[in-house]
């Protein structure tokens, strides 16, 4: 699939997005370990979160509804059933990752396969807590995709996370549920805390000082009423339209605005970004607010350290950003974008090129320098989701029409996207 975007005038309006991938996965996981029913309204339209419905649903876990609403009729820790085939996690390494964790602790065993994508992408990360704590794991060249694992009495342990990462420290934890004492996961710098704020509205017993998590062994989780906040990550596309594209103004209604995940308004304030959120209000012990976007002149700036893995999602639009700031943009400390969907670093470093835009590639990240216009230009996605859906904002700054080729990737994480962009242009 292609996409044809032709320059916007200007970015204006009033949008909402669909439900937060991150907290999507994390409910239903739990729904459907939970006792009595959980209903989930603005559930994520992502393929990816998709995955995860239909591996727990192979899981002998009933899910009722459609769209953005759902009702999952939890089994409880002990309430899994072995598949009858293998689970697919499609391209969704969260659903691979996370999944993990509960699968370790089940009375069988279980084979996770993935697609092309998430078959290339590494699994050590989550098979070493889980061999520590007892489970058995086997992968393709003890590293990729797929994986059978075979479940076992788990456990506890303390666990110092090599880096950060928050589909490990959510793979460890839901691992811990089922284990023989408190599980302890320990970061090197804090990362989204979704799953901490997930347990503890089913009723788990987690306990967080700093960047130590503590969560006691068999909890008994209870079905909940549950709404997911906008996604975040995908605001982030068209809050840099907004800023991209001169005489824009855009509101954002009811995204999560997580302390966690909301370094990407911290830093865009600091460029001197026009960003306002004129009200918060907690939903499920979430943050959630409306987000009001204007264009502005931004200085340009540096990620790297713990704010390259707070942003690591959106640093793919940002460069796009970045090269139409005064002073460029800077990213280093980001290695963990060569093994996404594809190694993001390369890709945006190869597409910005053909864009006409200088950009500099480093073993972990980009340099970018700023004042540069953007040029038409055929871009590929190469399947991933985020590169574009990142392009198709930057040729809306273009001097002509651009085509996206591999459009359909975006369907991974938000199939409305192409609607909603030419909502707004």
């Amino acid at each position: 699939m292609r996409e044809v975007i032709h320059p916007a005038s200007s970015v204006s309006g009033s949008i909402a997005l669909p439900g937060d991938k991150s907290i999507s996965h994390r409910y239903a996981m739990l729904a459907a370990i939970a006792g009595g029913v959980t209903r989930i309204r603005n559930y994520s339209t992502g393929a990816d979160c998709h995955s995860t419905l239909g591996c727990i649903r192979a899981l002998g876990v009933a899910v009722e509804g459609g769209g953005t609403e759902f009702a999952i009729h939890g089994r409880g820790l002990d309430g899994l059933r072995q598949a009858e085939a293998d689970l697919d996690a499609g391209n969704s390494g969260s659903t691979m990752r996370m999944l993990s964790g509960i699968l370790a602790a089940q009375p069988f065993s279980s084979r996770l396969i993935g697609d092309e994508s998430l078959s290339r992408r590494p699994m050590q990360r989550i098979m070493q807590p889980l061999t520590q704590m007892g489970a058995a794991i086997r992968a393709r060249e003890n590293k990729f995709p797929p994986l059978e694992i075979a479940g076992a009495a788990l456990h506890a342990i303390d666990y110092v996370l090599p880096v950060p990462s928050a589909q490990v420290k959510t793979c460890v934890l839901l691992a811990g549920l089922y284990a023989d004492g408190p599980t302890t996961v320990t970061e090197p710098v804090r990362s989204r805390d979704h799953t901490e704020i997930a347990l503890r509205e089913f009723g788990a017993d987690i306990a967080v000082e700093r960047r130590k998590i503590t969560l006691a062994g068999r909890a008994r989780l209870a079905g909940r009423e549950l709404a997911v906040p906008s996604d975040l990550s995908s605001a982030a596309f068209f809050i840099v339209a907004a800023l991209l594209v001169a005489g824009s103004e855009l509101t954002i209604h009811g995204v999560g605005l997580n302390p966690t995940r909301s370094a990407l308004l911290d830093f865009l304030v600091g460029m001197g970004a026009n960003i306002r959120v004129p009200a918060l209000e907690s939903q499920n012990g979430e943050l959630v607010g409306d987000i009001v976007v204007r264009h502005s002149a931004l200085r340009g700036g540096t990620i790297d350290g713990a704010l390259a893995a707070a942003l690591i999602d959106e640093i793919p639009v940002l460069a796009v950003l970045g090269a139409a700031t005064e002073q460029g943009l800077i990213v280093k400390d980001a290695s963990e974008l060569r093994i996404k969907e594809t190694d993001r670093i390369r890709t945006v470093v190869e597409n910005l090129r053909l864009a006409g835009i200088e950009a500099g590639e480093l073993p972990d990240g980009m340099v970018i320098p700023g004042r540069q216009k953007f040029h038409a230009a055929s871009f590929d996605s190469r399947g991933d989701h985020r590169i574009a859906m990142a392009f198709a904002v930057g040729a809306l700054a273009g001097d002509g029409p651009s085509v996206i080729e591999g459009a359909d990737a975006a369907s991974i994480s938000f199939p409305e996207f192409w609607d909603t962009l030419s909502s707004i242009r």
